[in-house]
């Protein structure tokens, strides 16, 4: 992938099928050329694939939009957010509980290097979030969260109160459901990657990752340290092309 700042080079994963293949179907299609990395955040991802800002306008706010299908999220326990992971974008679990990826969004892990205490403050962000999860695909919350999804939906100043009785409802029901559900932990060598490494470990078991960068992290880093208006870059960085190469052992 070639970028305004040089070249980063990408391996994908087999882990993920259905995010590679359809990785692969986009590059032929050169879809990523032109588009750009609309959102920075140093010290946590650099992301880019919304189609809209290929011929963007810099008023125009961008990264609502991709292609009209998503993928079945591919989520593997081998596969975390270690510095340089690829990592699908995707909506919130309050509008997409499968949890399913964007067709074309994606992010680049910069991340940051995490201590103990830090590592267990984002395991336990992991689990509440987990929790949450847990009880909005329950059968017996169903007709509850439709409600809250169709407040989303159409949402206006006068459902706010009803926005939040149902959230808090719902995130009550996660509370006792972290006391009793199995709780998730880092493999000790997933632990020892972000303390030395780094990454992005609050994002493990909630999204899909789907390979890693292998050459070109430099340029990550410089994409990411460019000025920014929040998360937008002031001067717009843009994916020159995206194309695939052999297959190496790096």
């Amino acid at each position: 992938m070639i970028t305004d700042f040089g070249t980063i080079i990408m391996r994908l994963s087999d882990e993920t099928p259905k995010h590679r293949n359809n990785f692969i179907k986009l590059v032929n299609q050169k879809f990523y050329d032109s588009l750009l990395f609309h959102r920075v955040i140093e010290n946590f991802i650099i992301q880019t694939g919304d189609p809209e800002s290929k011929q963007n306008h810099s008023d125009k706010e961008l990264g609502a939009s991709d292609l009209p299908y998503r993928i079945p999220a591919e989520v593997n326990n081998n596969l975390f957010h270690k510095r340089g992971a690829l990592n699908a974008a995707r909506e919130g679990d309050d509008s997409n509980p499968d949890q399913a990826s964007s067709s074309t969004q994606f992010t680049i892990v910069q991340g940051r290097v995490y201590n103990d205490s830090t590592l267990d403050h984002a395991l336990s962000r992991i689990n509440n979030w987990l929790a949450y999860n847990d009880i909005i695909n329950k059968p017996e919350h169903k007709n509850k969260f439709e409600q809250l999804q169709n407040i989303i939906k159409d949402y206006n100043q006068a459902d706010s109160l009803k926005f939040k009785s149902i959230k808090n409802e719902l995130d009550s029901l996660a509370t006792i459901e972290l006391e009793t559900m199995p709780k998730y932990a880092y493999p000790e060598t997933h632990r020892e990657t972000y303390k030395t490494l780094g990454g992005a470990a609050h994002l493990d078991q909630n999204y899909t990752v789907f390979g890693e960068v292998v050459k070109g992290m430099e340029v990550v880093d410089s994409i990411a340290a460019v000025e920014k208006n929040g998360s937008r870059p002031i001067k717009d960085v843009r994916i020159i092309s995206a194309r695939l190469i052999k297959r190496k052992e790096y």
